[in-house]
């Protein structure tokens, strides 16, 4: 039997997506693995060099008494982001999203475009208008607030230790609700209309259509938007960076893993920059988005593959 020649015009498609990411993902990924891996010196003359010093600089990051504190408080303020945007902006996302499938709700494009709209604008846009807006002297908070007799919460929100990290999650809260609700709307409207129906003919509430019928249904979407939640909290860095800069203030209370990184590789202020340190960094990030997105393969999608089956 004369065997079906080898599909070369697949290469050639390929060729060009796979050349673009290594060299643009692959290739800087690699390379910021092999920085972390040296140090530098300064060899006779005053010629700086580097030298390979192997994991020294993990056991540096993860035990001297300059780094550790850094990077434990980056990671647990990292923490604390990535849970408020798991426990605000997906379950507000889920709610919009069952309430804008319904087609008892008028408007329903208007809403869905008005609700999407800030996630397509810049950043650095939506950290200076929410600055002015949240600013105690000049915002336009404490009048939005007297209305309703609030005027006590007027506060400096986003120059308190206590209050700064959590305005801010709330921020990116809402300027990213949109992407959580359009993925689970594209899972719910591809619910064929007869379960629905025969479920409420069988006498189901509507929360019991959604717990019962529709919600198992959207599992796989829930775990993507879950994992996609993930790695984007823990790649975090441009929202906080335009509303607090790079020291990430007041006192390091919004700092996270992606300002910790950009304030240790390039420096701020009177700091040099250590690209070395910034690189490892950067490999603890790489762990860290790792390990959840093989708990996420390995646990939760081949879990919903064998009910599939």
């Amino acid at each position: 039997m004369r065997r079906r020649p080898f599909p070369v015009h697949i290469l050639v498609f390929l060729a060009p997506a796979v050349l673009l990411y290594t060299a643009f993902m692959i290739y800087p990924l690699l390379d910021s693995l092999r920085l972390s891996l040296f140090a530098p010196t300064v060899e006779e003359g005053g010629a700086r060099g580097l030298a390979f010093v192997g994991l020294q600089n993990y056991r540096t990051l993860l035990s001297h008494p300059q780094w550790a504190p850094q990077l434990l408080n980056a990671l647990s303020n990292n923490v604390l982001f990535f849970a408020i945007h798991m426990l605000v902006q997906n379950p507000v996302g889920l709610s919009l999203a069952v309430l804008l499938s319904s087609k008892l709700v008028r408007g329903r494009a208007v809403y869905r475009t008005l609700i999407f709209t800030p996630t397509v604008l810049s950043v650095v846009l939506i950290g200076f208008i929410w600055r002015l807006i949240l600013s105690p002297l000049w915002g336009i908070s404490g009048d939005v607030l007297g209305l309703f007799g609030l005027e006590h919460l007027n506060q400096p929100w986003l120059g308190q230790e206590s209050t700064a990290l959590v305005t801010l999650s709330l921020v990116s809260v809402w300027q990213n609700v949109g992407i959580p609700m359009m993925l689970f709307l594209a899972a719910l409207v591809g619910i064929p209309d007869e379960l629905l129906e025969a479920a409420r003919v069988d006498g189901a509430t509507a929360w019991g259509v959604f717990w019962r019928v529709q919600f198992p249904l959207i599992l796989p979407t829930v775990g993507i938007v879950s994992v996609l939640t993930f790695v984007g909290n823990f790649n975090a860095f441009d929202l906080i960076y335009t509303t607090q800069r790079a020291i990430a203030g007041p006192n390091f209370s919004t700092d996270i893993m992606g300002t910790l990184f950009f304030r240790t590789f390039f420096g701020f202020q009177l700091q040099p920059g250590n690209p070395t340190m910034g690189a490892t960094i950067a490999g603890v990030m790489l762990l860290v988005i790792l390990s959840g997105v093989l708990v996420y393969l390995f646990g939760y999608q081949r879990r919903l593959q064998r009910i599939e089956l």
